[in-house]
């Protein structure tokens, strides 16, 4: 029988993160949530993330440094530069802090962008 951690791995990262982590992981989920309500708990990449149509959707971990944000496409990050100011990124990921927090309208983008990714691609 699997257990929760298996069933719900998001959930099972977020409750064993230390606070604030525990929050920021809580809100940004919730946010997704708000934005595409199909989507599952899944594992993407080794990450606990969210799905959606079976893809990757977008994941929130908790790093060294503070948190990335990881939507699984380099061309939703570079899609939304213009609403990530000056926070570091990579073609996978983007970086963020408490104190330098990613704005609400880039994860939005993000998530959205790469929702019509997965939607074009299977709707071919």
């Amino acid at each position: 029988m699997p257990d929760s951690a298996s069933e719900h791995p998001l959930t099972a990262a977020i409750a064993a993160a230390p606070q604030p982590a525990r929050d920021v992981l809580a809100g940004w989920h919730a946010r997704a949530l708000e934005l595409e309500p199909r989507a599952t708990e899944g594992v993407s990449y080794g990450l606990p993330a969210l799905r959606y149509r079976g893809k990757a959707l977008i994941a929130v971990a908790v790093t060294a440094s503070g948190y990335s944000v990881y939507p699984f496409s380099p061309a939703v990050i570079e899609a939304a530069a213009p609403l990530l100011g000056d926070l570091r990124r990579s073609k996978g990921g983007v970086a963020f802090t408490d104190a330098r927090p990613l704005p609400r309208e880039a994860f939005d983008a993000m998530l959205l962008a790469r929702r019509a990714e997965i939607d074009a691609s299977l709707d071919r």
